[in-house]
């Protein structure tokens, strides 16, 4: 067990917003959290990485959990100068054999000497991953990693997630609307609306009567034609 979330109930003005949620990562596990607007699929998150402390329940960390977390987006102050190699290297202590590999795995090597405040939506992406992976993390965390990207830039970062994964075996939680492409690369999905509506393999959770009522019959059926499979690269094809 990595991170373990029992109960978890957050309130708020207009509401709950997380029911009696309850969610288990473990070691190598690919998990993504799906579900419509306002479901507060950002809001768990932050209660399992201890941003924030639910009204109700608890969260359990495996001792010394290390995570490497890339948020939704980054802002960057164009006045201030920040390489990508710097950006990479600050507030980290990170061996330079380590770091290389993961630059070149991450294909920023040719951004290196760029400013940050430079960098297209796709590259800042890949940075930010490159960053996260430096950690040398147990888990990756991803809040909506490719909502700012076209359909080719997102079809190329999950591939690259999904290429990592299958690399490092390092475990993935993640929260996306993504729901084509997603749903071909991760292991399982949870799906959120204030509390946990269905979970369990991307296949089985297309025909599963409560996604189909939050997501609808035609995206149920055309989803779940997408092969399922992690012996090799495949891509195919909200918040708070």
């Amino acid at each position: 067990m990595l991170i373990e979330g029992q109960n978890i109930t957050v309130e708020k003005e207009t509401g709950r917003i997380l029911d009696n949620v309850s969610l288990r990562i473990d070691e190598k596990d690919f998990l993504t959290i799906v579900g419509p607007n306002g479901a507060g699929k950002t809001m768990l998150l932050k209660c399992l990485v201890g941003v924030l402390s639910p009204d109700s329940g608890q969260v359990t960390h495996k001792p010394g959990l290390s995570i490497g977390y890339m948020p939704q987006s980054m802002e960057i102050d164009p006045v201030l100068p920040l390489s990508v190699r710097r950006f990479l290297s600050l507030n980290l202590s990170v061996k330079a054999d380590f770091l290389s590999e993961i630059v070149n795995e991450t294909d920023i090597a040719m951004l290196l000497n760029r400013q940050m405040h430079n960098l297209s939506g796709g590259e800042i992406q890949r940075v930010m991953l490159a960053r996260a992976l430096a950690r040398d993390p147990d888990l990756l965390i991803f809040d909506e990693p490719a909502q700012n990207l076209d359909i080719s830039g997102q079809l190329e970062f999950y591939k690259l997630l999904e290429r990592i994964y299958h690399n490092r075996q390092k475990a993935i939680l993640m929260v996306s609307h993504d729901l084509h492409l997603v749903m071909a690369s991760t292991k399982k999905v949870v799906c959120l609306y204030h509390h946990v509506c269905c979970s369990g393999a991307p296949q089985a959770i297309t025909r599963d009567p409560e996604f189909i009522s939050i997501f609808g019959d035609d995206l149920s059926k055309t989803m779940a034609v997408y092969p399922h499979e992690h012996d090799h690269d495949h891509v195919t094809g909200e918040d708070h």
